[in-house]
This record gives structure tokens, C-alpha cells and sequence, in this order.
């Protein structure tokens, strides 16, 4: 049994299908990167896995469990599923510290002092020890997106998501947050990413899934699907992409 499991996923936009019956299974401790162009539905199937996006059919399985059955609480599903958006969405009035600790402290009702060690420890462990009491804007964009990620991680959850995080980033930037997801991949975090680094999801993936038109068109490890791609719309995505 994968840890993620997609069946026949479905999600519309009015009579837009953006989501047409998805099928993905992601195993324990996978890094798998959806690609393909603006609008093929990555982000949404993000926000569907996370259940920030009721589905119209289908199921997604968490550990064997359905967590998109109608009626039920998604917020115990929320609290095993991080997300990681492409803007910071960071409390301008907050700390570094104090925006990571915000969820844990009102979903487990745990207090500061009982917070601040582990959470702490994640930003030593992400080269940010020095910057937990800056406010956002005193920290680079490629701060800011690691304080977002630390902020999912004080969840402590069995699955993170990534929604192109490197997109709002200065060229420049991209490196340092790309050397976190390498982290949490060394550790055995299971991710699924929705990114346009083509370079960085050849090298990093265990899996990759080109995305069309709201469908997986092909799936496969990194050296098949960039080396040997079988179908016609991955080939002509990749040739545009990796120009």
C-alpha cells in the first residue's frame, strides 16, 4: 500500500475539468515532481491532496484511508499533509519564529515554551538559527520560503506538498530552498512537488508525472521519462522546457 494514493480524481471549475480522473501513488519516503505547462492542473491536484479543494469524484487515500469522503473533517487529514505555496503568505506582524509556531500552538493547543525548542531546531537545521526573530521583510525572499517551509514542518507532518515555491524567487535564490527539499528528501519526508525546475527534478525525483489537460499523461523515473519519453505532448514539452 503507497503512503499517497489517487483514485480517479476528479476536480471541475464549473464545466471546466480541471482535474480528469487522476490516478498517482506516491510511496513512503518518495520525492515525485508533477511537470508540465501553466494550467495542466498541477496546483489544483495540489490543493485537492491537501482537501483545500473539495473533488467533484474519485479518492484520496492516505494510509489506506479515503480523506475526501463528503462531510468528513478535513482538518485531521490538514494535520498530516503540509503545503508550501508559491508566495510566503507569511504574517507581515509576526517573527520568523512566531509564524511557525502559530498552527501547532491553535491546532494542539500547546503553549509557547512547549513549542519553542522543536520548532527551534528547524530553523538551525535550515540555516536560520540567526533570523527567528526577524520579521518577514527583514528577511530575502529565499528566507521567507524557507520560514514557510519550517512553518509546514512544525506540523510535524507525514506528507509534504509544494506548489512551485521557487517561482516567486530571484534566480539566485532558488538554490537555497531546492538544498532544503534535498534535506527533507535525505531524511525520508514523502513530497510531491509541482515544479518548473526541470534541472533540479531530473536529479532529485524518484518519480516524475508530466500533466496535461488535467491528466497524467506519462509517469516514470527521471532517466525514462526525460531520456526516453514515450508519448508525443511529453516529448514536445520537454523540448520546449529544457531549451
Amino acid at each position: 500500500m503507497a503512503k499517497l494514493e489517487l483514485r480517479n480524481v476528479v476536480k471541475r471549475f464549473g464545466d471546466v475539468v480541471v482535474c480528469n480522473g487522476i490516478n498517482l501513488d506516491v510511496e513512503e519516503g518518495q520525492m515525485v515532481c508533477l511537470i508540465g505547462a501553466s494550467g495542466a492542473g498541477k496546483s489544483t491536484l495540489l490543493r485537492c491532496i491537501n482537501l483545500l479543494e473539495p473533488t467533484e469524484d474519485g479518492g484520496i487515500f492516505l494510509d489506506g484511508t479515503d480523506i475526501a469522503v463528503p462531510g468528513l473533517d478535513p482538518q485531521a487529514a490538514r494535520k498530516k499533509i503540509g503545503m508550501v505555496f508559491q508566495n510566503f503568505n507569511l504574517f507581515p506582524h509576526m517573527t520568523a519564529l512566531e509564524n511557525a509556531m502559530l498552527a501547532p500552538r491553535r491546532v494542539y493547543k500547546k503553549s509557547r515554551s512547549e513549542l519553542e525548542t522543536d520548532v527551534a531546531s528547524l530553523f538551525t537545521r535550515f540555516g536560520l538559527a540567526d533570523r527567528m526573530q526577524n520579521y518577514p521583510d527583514q528577511l530575502s525572499g529565499g528566507q521567507q520560503q524557507r520560514v514557510a517551509i519550517i512553518r509546514a514542518l512544525a506540523m510535524r507532518p507525514d506528507v509534504m506538498l509544494f506548489d512551485e515555491i521557487t517561482s516567486a524567487l530571484d534566480p539566485q535564490l532558488v538554490g537555497e530552498v531546492l538544498d532544503v527539499l534535498l534535506q527533507l528528501k535525505q531524511q525520508g519526508m514523502t513530497m510531491v512537488l509541482a515544479t518548473h525546475e526541470m534541472q533540479f527534478a531530473r536529479q532529485a525525483a524518484d518519480k516524475i508525472c508530466f500533466l496535461k489537460d488535467g491528466q497524467i499523461i506519462e509517469e516514470g523515473p527521471p532517466e525514462q521519462l526525460f531520456n526516453a519519453p514515450k508519448h508525443v505532448a511529453t516529448k514536445e514539452f520537454l523540448s520546449r522546457a529544457l531549451k
